[in-house]
């Protein structure tokens, strides 16, 4: 049911940001009730489940580390697209055991949780206690049934400072448009973390003619959204990344629905009460299928995702939600040139109450650097055609008030080294952001790294004459390129290397990588340079 906390939220979102009409309100209160209590305990099932097949086909992953503590994650599904997974509706005892070593000979923790059918037979195990700044080994039990082992590690103490860190940031993978050839390619990194910023799955229907095909039609239900996250975490490449190290996950639009800003579907005559039920089921799945914490676990339409992390005295990061609490977008019939609508103080992406938290949690950091890790373009670049310029709604430029006003908070606040990690729009750019990018005489205050997608829009390309044109309308673009692939990031504590790892073709399988370009920062220095 409905805690006082979830409807005191609600009614805040009601009164100070207008995300929800009372008769919304309501029915956003009601579809809370009606769900299941997800959180509820209940015992398994007497005897050994058994199973047709491998229960463990989704793979095994972790995420959301701490100091002393990991989520450790995976799902029985012995046939994954279909109902349920192919599990029958009861209750499973499935055992856990954390090791020292990849072998699994040395044991040091182990325990049980029951996967229930309400949570599609997943399990969020959080395990405690662990050694800081160590890597660990992994696995699963149910029955007969044994998972893969996977690798997972925690991070250093808040008071430390380490040497290097190493993690990728990855987002856009349409399982139709392309393979997934860059996830077998970083599986060969060495890496601390992954952070992935949004469109994990896409929820059109299935289209003929392309490199792959979703099973089903577009999603709106609960099923529908396990069935296409299931499909896509079916990729052995993608799950395989999963169990290299632990991933931190945000999402964006495509989880629910192109566009959706809020309780706002890109359907324009779609009541929000209906959409709402439509982001509830969406957003469980969502849950349901990712290594995320209990505090995460979905209430109706609401879900805890925006949250922070510190690998000691290095870096500091604060994963956002940028879908989730936004004002719906403005002139989004009309792109153009900003217009008033974009400036107006009270056009939110991020929502008052995220906002005051990245404020906050900025304002009070220790970090050598403070990463934001969100969603869409934070610089102000338009696209142009026929010698007009278009500036995109859903990205921050439909939301230009905040996201000046954001910048503006960096640089009176001076806060250190600040970088903005961002992915949706399947291109590698490199940005200077200003506190007013249209202004180039505005102080930069933050460097932007731009993630290419895994797949999304199929094969890419260099795109030079687009490079050359966003270059010479944009000081602040520092690089611009269109093929596939991810961002492998090195930092220490004198310097922070970006590089942008690519690969020529996902249409079909054994494409190679290579490093297209790299760019540093060092702590201090305004603006990027090329390594």
């Amino acid at each position: 049911m409905a805690t006082p906390l979830d409807l005191a939220r609600l009614e805040h979102a009601i009164q100070h940001e207008g995300g929800l009409s009372r008769r919304l309100f309501l029915a956003y209160a009601a579809s809370i009730s009606s769900l299941p209590l997800l959180s509820q305990r209940a015992g398994a099932a007497p005897g050994t489940p058994s199973f047709d097949s491998d229960p463990f086909q989704l793979g095994v992953a972790s995420g959301d580390p701490d100091e002393n503590s990991v989520v450790l994650w995976t799902r029985l599904a012995p046939a994954p697209l279909e109902r349920a997974g192919g599990m029958k509706p009861q209750n499973v005892e499935v055992r856990w055991e954390i090791a020292a070593d990849e072998s699994m000979r040395r044991v040091l923790k182990r325990g049980s949780q029951v996967a229930t059918p309400e949570l599609a037979h997943s399990i969020h195990a959080e395990v405690n206690g662990l050694e800081p700044d160590r890597w660990y080994w992994y696995r699963f039990h149910a029955g007969d049934a044994v998972s893969t082992i996977g690798r997972t590690r925690t991070l250093p103490l808040a008071a430390s400072m380490p040497s290097r860190l190493q993690f990728a940031f990855a987002s856009c993978q349409h399982y139709e448009t392309g393979l997934y050839t860059a996830y077998q390619h970083m599986a060969e990194e060495d890496l601390d973390l992954v952070f992935h910023l949004g469109d994990y799955i896409y929820e059109r229907g299935g289209e003929a003619g392309r490199v792959r095909r979703h099973a089903g039609n577009k999603c709106y239900s609960l099923h529908d959204y396990r069935t296409r996250i299931a499909q896509y975490r079916s990729d052995p490449f993608l799950h395989g990344m999963h169990a290299r190290c632990p991933w931190v996950v945000t999402w964006d639009d495509h989880e629910v629905e192109n566009n959706y800003a809020n309780d706002r579907s890109e359907i324009e005559d779609m009541d929000p009460a209906k959409f709402l039920v439509q982001r509830a089921n969406a957003y469980q799945a969502y849950y349901e299928m990712m290594p995320l914490r209990n505090s995460s676990l979905p209430r109706g339409p609401h879900m805890n995702l925006y949250r922070s992390f510190t690998f000691g005295q290095l870096a500091n990061f604060l994963v956002l939600d940028g879908r989730q609490y936004r004002s719906d977008q403005a002139d989004h019939d009309h792109p153009g040139e900003i217009s008033k609508a974009c400036l107006n103080p009270r056009q939110t992406m991020l929502g008052s109450i995220q906002l005051k938290w990245v404020e906050n949690t900025l304002s009070h950091s220790t970090g050598r650097w403070n990463v934001l890790a969100q969603q869409v373009m934070m610089a102000t670049v338009a696209a142009k055609h026929k010698d007009i310029r278009r500036y995109g709604r859903d990205n921050w430029c439909g939301y230009l008030g905040e996201r000046n006003k954001l910048m503006s908070f960096i640089h009176d606040h001076q806060v250190p080294n600040a970088v903005v990690l961002t992915g949706d729009i399947h291109c590698n750019i490199v940005n200077d952001l200003r506190i007013d990018d249209l202004r180039i005489e505005s102080p930069i205050a933050a460097a932007e790294f731009v993630g290419t997608s895994i797949s999304s829009d199929g094969d890419g390309g260099q795109a030079q004459d687009r490079m050359k044109q966003l270059m010479a309308d944009y000081p602040g673009v520092r690089y611009f390129n269109a093929e596939r692939g991810y961002v492998r990031c090195t930092v220490t504590p004198e310097r922070w290397q970006s590089d942008y790892r690519t690969i020529p073709y996902v249409s079909k399988p054994g494409a190679p990588i290579k490093t297209r370009t790299s760019f540093v920062l060092e702590p201090g220095q305004s603006g990027v340079k090329t390594a």
